[in-house]
């Protein structure tokens, strides 16, 4: 049987408002389970003694794994229906997180890490194209502020985790422990979701199908916001440190204050849709961030780049959620719209922290950072792609369009 939701550009209810929670705390959970796991790397590496290249063959698994996986979510999400996928996928990501743990040997620990990979792609393109499902029914913009959440359960979860590895608790005793908070988080959260009902003569999702016109489009956005993320959140400890002379507590604030800019204005997001629209708010958020980034490049003193650092966090916040909200217009369905942007902003966070420092050692560390304003810039000027498609005639440009009847299928955050 084909599902698909019930929901439409209604007025918010009581209903609608606990489905709102609900994914909610789905995003929690999910960033929660990426927050942990980044802090009990080093304890498995000495634990099963991995040399660095093959440390770095096991930390590399995980983007396979969720390569291998985004294509099929919106399979799996349109034969099981996407209320079930998300609770059964996040649900999985979070007993998978106690995996890499156990792993008595480096093969066991590929093998869990590819588990955790495809678990997470699939687990994020779900959720956020019911996210996008949700926002259609409430009728509002929601999706920054869902993925605010995220950063706050990543935030949360990796402090937890710094505290762990500091008194040297087992990260078999840890990771199980969380795995079992965060499933019982996740079953709670998913008993809210919205509800799938039939949708008969609904074709199935393609099993590969290159991106239209418009998801490329969308993509560029998403490839440079996320590019700029990604490196700033990788280096801008580095940066203070190799360029400013700051010291080691000065450099490891310069990313706290760059994650906390981008979880506060994810969770301001949505009411700046609201006032101005989406393209409005990547371009303002983009001249904010350019300004940040040539700040960056000219900085000699640690609270300049730091300045620099902030202001390039609070104007790529927003880009994120953004696209994977206009995607869902664009595609063949909701499902392949989001999982075409998804693995075209995955794939940017995953090559620009080595992009930038290839370039930053071929070059010089304000060289590449000029190479990311450039970049942001491109982002800038490309932001009409995400101006909503007129759902009939007279629509503004801005306007939030009505749902479709097609299945709302499904696709480093913060």
């Amino acid at each position: 049987m084909h599902l698909r939701h019930s929901g439409g550009t209604t007025p918010r209810t009581p209903r609608k408002s606990r489905e709102h929670r609900a994914i909610g705390v789905i995003f929690i959970a999910h960033g929660a389970v990426a927050g942990t796991l980044a802090t009990r790397i080093p304890w498995i590496q000495d634990r099963l003694d991995l040399s660095p290249s093959v440390l770095g063959l096991a930390l590399l698994c995980p983007s396979i794994g969720a390569f291998t996986g985004m294509p099929t979510a919106s399979r799996v999400a349109h034969r099981i229906g996407e209320r079930r996928a998300v609770r059964l996928l996040i649900a999985a990501w979070c007993a998978i997180i106690a995996l890499p743990a156990l792993a008595p040997a480096p093969g066991w620990l590929f093998a869990a890490m590819l588990l955790y990979g495809a678990a997470a792609g699939m687990s994020d393109v779900v959720m956020n194209s019911h996210a996008v499902a949700v926002e259609r029914a409430i009728g509002r913009p929601v999706m920054s502020g869902l993925h605010g959440l995220w950063c706050v359960g990543s935030l949360a979860a990796g402090g937890v985790g710094i505290l762990a590895a500091h008194h040297g608790v087992d990260a078999r005793l840890h990771l199980g422990l969380v795995a079992a908070v965060l499933l019982g988080v996740g079953i709670a959260g998913g008993r809210g979701l919205l509800p799938d009902r039939p949708a008969a003569g609904v074709p199935a999702p393609r099993r590969f199908a290159l991106p239209n016109r418009a998801i490329l489009a969308i993509g560029l956005v998403g490839f440079c916001g996320t590019f700029a993320e990604g490196a700033s959140a990788d280096w801008t400890a580095v940066y203070l440190t190799e360029v400013t002379d700051a010291g080691p507590g000065l450099a490891a604030a310069s990313f706290t204050v760059f994650m906390t800019c981008m979880a506060a204005t994810r969770l301001a997001g949505d009411r700046l849709v609201r006032r101005l629209g989406a393209p409005k708010v990547v371009r303002c958020g983009g001249g904010v961030a350019v300004l940040g980034g040539v700040l960056v490049v000219a900085a000699r003193a640690p609270w300049t780049a730091i300045t620099g650092f902030a202001l390039i966090g609070i104007g790529v916040a927003t880009v994120v959620p953004l696209v994977f909200a206009a995607a869902a217009d664009r595609g063949a369905t909701p499902g392949e719209g989001v999982a075409g942007v998804a693995t075209i902003t995955y794939l940017s966070g995953l090559t620009a922290p080595a992009v930038t420092g290839w370039t930053a050692g071929t070059l010089s560390y304000p060289a590449a950072f000029a190479m990311i304003t450039c970049i942001v810039a491109v982002m800038t000027v490309s932001a009409g792609a995400l101006r909503a498609r007129p759902s009939g005639g007279a629509a503004a440009p801005d306007a939030r369009p009505e749902p479709s009847e097609s299945p709302a299928l499904t696709t480093r955050e913060c």
